[in-house]
């Protein structure tokens, strides 16, 4: 066990298709934040759990048993982390946490299965997992919450054969094998019944792909037709990056305003939405300063710590929760003083990679391993190239027009389309240009097997890296379904490329293989 990074053999803590045979040793300061903070996780389970209809949750919905294994993700991710780096990945993990288990307290209060709170029930709107939440901006007394996060998302992170079963039942149903296994995984949890059942009226959108419109076609019939909740079709343009579509983006986005009104008896605060935007404006430039560290040569945010944080933060709070804000603060201020010491999240960098395309969510922490195996720091990824821009937050006559457009343009650069629509420019081309800005040697191109806008440039950007003089590695995988590749199929097409063509050998050599198939 050891006090310095780099010195553990990591593979030793995976034995007999256990997660981790022991806790980490980080020195006694290191250990005992480090411990601090599972005791908050535990805590945040503990005062979940005390409410008799979230125990009743536990046992009426299947994805839930993946929640025990909140704690083991948490140490996954701060595998070989430090310092400032453990503190800043507790940041981030930490109020995630914190914010997914009061998504679900909120779903199972409502739920006319368990709490059956109607007065709750008819301040509820139902998003998208794959939406941006800014049309929620302004109506401070709604509740917008998402199933998919929790039951679909969250449970493949938990748990890499989460989707197993839902992915087998919508097939079975008759739904196509070679859809994305996202939306076909939530489409599965619709028709197996395993859903909370509240709210007052609900948002889809068109994003991101035909998959995504599949599941929702199936989720939104049974919303209205079984349970009476209707559902609002949110429809964002493609061609995102034009100008002659923003004032038909600007004017979804005011129907279904429109619509959550009519449905919910709640109107639009201007007040409440320029509040939000304010928070959304701190987050973009507390994103934009971390990933300016990660130009340099002494990268600070990286990895899954970025990128789940940013999906969190971006996305499904949009500067609703004022956690986040202090949380944004409280990074960039632990970030910049590293960066100023000089301070390195791994001892040794050999590589630094962007990494593109759509991650395997059953293998988020694959981004840390690579980092300790390899020596590869992961600077940033496709999902957290996203907006740099700062919307107006001054409540003025002008400014409520714009607001609009503003909204909508957040919503048509959300984190799953802003690159696999809009053109070849938006995914292929500026990637390069990340890679002069970042001073990136190498790119991991996952290859999200059923993303057909990606796989179907493969030729592209093999010419492109070619043309360039960056290594490329392709890593195939099926987004929530290990049994197409598995975990130890990821590693081994990374190992592979670092041991044939850059002729490399592992920092940690009992990384390469590891016997977690099995393993939470």
């Amino acid at each position: 066990m050891a006090k310095e990074i780099g010195k553990d053999k990591f593979g030793s803590f995976y034995t007999g298709g256990k997660v981790r045979s022991r806790r980490e040793w980080r020195g006694v300061k290191d250990t005992l934040y480090d411990y601090s903070r599972w005791l908050y996780i535990m805590a945040q389970l503990g005062k979940f759990m005390v409410k008799p209809r979230n125990v009743k949750g536990f046992f009426r919905y299947r994805w839930m048993s993946n929640y025990l294994a909140v704690p083991m993700m948490v140490d996954r991710f701060s595998q070989g982390l430090r310092g400032p780096q453990l503190r800043i990945l507790h940041e981030e993990f930490d109020i995630i946490v914190y914010d997914v288990a009061k998504l679900l307290d909120g779903l199972f209060r409502g739920d006319r299965h368990l709490g059956n709170d109607k007065a709750y029930s008819d301040k509820v709107v139902l998003l998208d997992e794959n939406e941006m939440t800014t049309f929620m901006m302004g109506f401070p007394t709604l509740k917008g919450l998402s199933r998919e996060t929790p039951a679909a998302y969250v449970s493949v992170l938990l748990n890499q054969h989460a989707a197993e079963r839902y992915i087998d039942v919508a097939q079975e149903f008759g739904l196509a094998g070679d859809v994305c296994p996202m939306p076909e995984t939530e489409a599965g949890i619709s028709i197996a019944d395993d859903f909370p059942v509240l709210g007052a009226c609900a948002v889809q959108c068109n994003t991101t792909c035909d998959g995504s419109l599949l599941g929702n076609g199936v989720i939104s019939k049974r919303l209205e037709l079984e349970e009476g909740i209707p559902c609002f079709q949110l429809g964002t343009p493609l061609r995102h990056r034009e100008d002659d579509v923003q004032e038909y983006a600007a004017n979804e986005m005011k129907a279904c305003i429109k619509f959550i009104e009519e449905h919910t008896g709640e109107k639009w605060d201007w007040k409440y939405y320029f509040e939000c935007m304010h928070r959304v404006n701190i987050a973009t430039r507390s994103r934009q300063e971390w990933l300016d560290m990660n130009k340099t040569d002494y990268p600070q945010v990286v990895g899954g710590n970025l990128a789940l944080y940013t999906e969190t933060n971006y996305m499904a709070i949009s500067g609703k929760v004022d956690l986040f804000r202090k949380a944004d603060e409280k990074i960039t201020k632990i970030a910049r003083k590293a960066w100023e010491d000089k301070v390195m999240v791994a001892k040794e960098y050999r590589h630094r990679a962007i990494i593109w395309g759509v991650q395997s969510h059953f293998y988020m922490d694959f981004l840390v391993w690579i980092l300790n195996c390899w020596g590869i720091v992961p600077l940033t990824d496709m999902l957290s190239m996203i907006n740099t821009r700062i919307f107006a937050e001054t409540d003025t006559p002008e400014n409520r027009e714009q607001a609009y457009y503003d909204m909508a343009w957040l919503n048509e650069n959300m984190i799953m389309r802003n690159r696999t629509h809009g053109g070849y420019k938006v995914l292929l081309d500026e990637l390069w240009e990340f890679c002069e800005e970042f001073n990136a040697d190498m790119v991991i191109l996952w290859e999200h097997m059923a993303c057909k806008a990606l796989d179907g440039m493969h030729g592209q950007f093999e010419e492109k890296a070619r043309e360039k003089g960056i290594h490329l590695i392709w890593v195939n995988h099926d987004l929530f379904d290990p049994r197409i590749t598995s975990r130890q199929g990821v590693r081994d097409q990374v190992n592979q490329y670092m041991r044939t063509v850059l002729r490399e050998e592992p920092l940690d050599p009992s990384l390469e293989i590891l016997d977690d198939d099995k393993s939470w």
